[in-house]
C-alpha cells in the first residue's frame, strides 16, 4: 500500500513518508530507490496519492528531475512482471483537485497513455515522448468532476522490444 498512512489496505505492506503506528516502512516516495526489493510484489495500490507526487523538480546542479515518472518506474520496479498497480486519484480538473493546496500533479484519463506503449488514446503514441518503463492500462474509469480509477499491468521489457 503505497501511501496508505493511517488508513492502510489490510494485508499489505504500508510503506508512507509519515511515522504511524499502521505505517510497515517509513520512507519518503520520492527518494529512490525505495526499501523494497525489485520484482517483489504482486500487487500495488495508491489511494490518492499521486496528486502528491510532484511532477517536476529542480535537483542540486539544476537538472530538472521528473519525479512523478521516477514514482511510477520504481512501483514498476518493485512489480513482479505482470503484477498491477491500482490507483484511485481525484480527476485533475475536478473540485476534489483544485480545493486541496497540497495536490500538484493533475491527472487526467489521457496521464496514462504516457505509460503504454500500445495505447493510441490523445493523438498517438503519447508513450514514445518520454517512454517510462511499460504499462499496459487494464482498466480506466474517470469522471471530471469526481475520481480516475486505473488498474496498469507492468509489462515486461520484452514485450515492448518484440
Amino acid at each position: 500500500d503505497i501511501g496508505g498512512g493511517g488508513n492502510p489496505n489490510p494485508g499489505f505492506i504500508n510503506i508512507d513518508i509519515r511515522d504511524l503506528p499502521t505505517v510497515d516502512i517509513v520512507h519518503d516516495l520520492n527518494q529512490h530507490p525505495w526499501p523494497l526489493p525489485d520484482e517483489s510484489v504482486l500487487l500495488a495500490t495508491a489511494s490518492h496519492l499521486v496528486e502528491h507526487i510532484p511532477p517536476c523538480v529542480l535537483d542540486a546542479q539544476g537538472r530538472t528531475r521528473f519525479l512523478f515518472m521516477e514514482f511510477m518506474n520504481e512501483v514498476w520496479r518493485i512489480l513482479k512482471v505482470g503484477g498491477e498497480f491500482a490507483i484511485a486519484c481525484p480527476h485533475g480538473s475536478s473540485q476534489g483537485f483544485l480545493q486541496d493546496p497540497t495536490h500538484c500533479n493533475p491527472i487526467n484519463e489521457t496521464t496514462w497513455a504516457y505509460f503504454d506503449p500500445f495505447e493510441n488514446r490523445a493523438n498517438g503514441m503519447l508513450y514514445n515522448i518520454y517512454k517510462p518503463l511499460p504499462w499496459r492500462i487494464k482498466y480506466l474509469v474517470w469522471s471530471p468532476a469526481a475520481n480516475i480509477e486505473v488498474v496498469l499491468v507492468k509489462r515486461s521489457l520484452d514485450e515492448v522490444k518484440a
